[in-house]
């Protein structure tokens, strides 16, 4: 009898060592599959490069003004490209978006008429593209496959930096990834291997030649920055459980969980709104440029209008000073 369970003992181990080994090779191939298709998709973005080459930008004259300069920041996020509904698709993103940029310029103008504004900072907060398979039934709203998504980011992207590279002396893009940019369900793969971070790192390569332009990004989940004396705290914003958990977690966040921040600002939820925190800072959610969302309808109740984000900062006093909703 004893011997009957060392043998079936030493069966089930060696039963336990073939599955260790069988899910160790099913992993190495998926992360195989995975570089392969992030070498392909900069391979094609290096062609591509090469084939459509980019006209001369340069930044605009110094402004020599003696005032005291502000900083334009702007808060594009949940773009949601590939997305179909009865009133959006790409070519609507497409003119959103550079409605947005004109509002941007055109805003920058009437704060310049009194005083500076040199620089800019562009926070990309995530969900640029609409990805496939992330939630069950999501084929039936997507009108466009993830290549031909990730490519029309990086066609919009490149094209709006290149016109507000054309209006600033100084550029900063800072990036976050958003839980539509990932492969696969939650989990299968790392959350670095995203077309959100794929995306940006095929604008930023081209976009090399704007000396001007400076770029902060990394695989974590949040960024920090600063504007002078104002610290920025950028997450996508799937984070958070629910719209209502936003304030309890970004003040926990605000405890020491991350470094000091005076603001933070998220997408995700697609529905512009800013709460205060204990401290006195601030949390601005913004909106997406999209519309007819059914999901949102049906789930959350709620309906937001096309928008983005676009601020005044005082580097100094760090501090917003002026905020607009960009309706779009």
């Amino acid at each position: 009898m004893k011997l009957a369970q060392e043998l079936t003992y030493e069966q089930q181990i060696i039963d336990l060592r073939k599955a260790l080994v069988q899910s160790q090779r099913a992993e190495a191939k998926a992360k195989a599959k995975t570089s392969d298709m992030v070498d392909a998709v900069h391979e094609a973005a290096r062609l591509s490069l090469l084939a459509t080459p980019r006209p001369a930008v340069l930044p605009p004259q110094k402004d020599t003004r003696k005032a005291k300069a502000e900083i334009a920041l702007v808060h594009l996020t949940d773009w949601q490209a590939g997305k179909q509904t009865v009133s959006y698709d790409i070519n609507v993103l497409t003119s959103r978006i550079e409605d947005m940029i004109y509002k941007v310029v055109h805003l920058t103008d009437i704060q310049r008429a009194h005083h500076p504004v040199k620089d800019c900072v562009i926070m990309l907060g995530g969900d640029m593209v609409e990805g496939v398979g992330i939630f069950p039934g999501q084929q039936y709203e997507v009108g466009a496959h993830l290549y031909e998504q990730m490519f029309a980011v990086v066609r919009i992207l490149e094209s709006s930096i290149r016109t507000l590279a054309t209006n600033f002396e100084h550029l900063t893009v800072v990036c976050e990834f958003g839980n539509h940019g990932r492969l696969g369900r939650k989990g299968d793969m790392p959350s670095g291997d995203n077309i959100d971070r794929m995306a940006y790192q095929i604008v930023l390569n081209n976009c090399k030649d704007l000396k001007h332009v400076k770029w902060q990004m990394s695989d974590d989940w949040y960024q920090i920055f600063a504007i002078g004396n104002y610290k920025v705290l950028l997450v996508h914003g799937d984070e958070i459980g629910s719209f209502g958990g936003i304030l309890r977690k970004v003040q926990a966040w605000s405890t020491g969980v991350v470094e000091p921040f005076d603001d933070c600002y998220m997408g995700h939820f697609h529905t512009p709104t800013a709460l205060t925190l204990a401290n006195g800072g601030r949390v601005f959610v913004t909106g997406s440029p999209e519309s007819h969302n059914e999901y949102a309808r049906t789930f959350i109740a709620a309906v937001g209008k096309p928008s983005q984000r676009l601020h005044f900062v005082d580097p100094i006093k760090g501090r917003v000073t002026s905020e607009y909703v960009c309706w779009l």
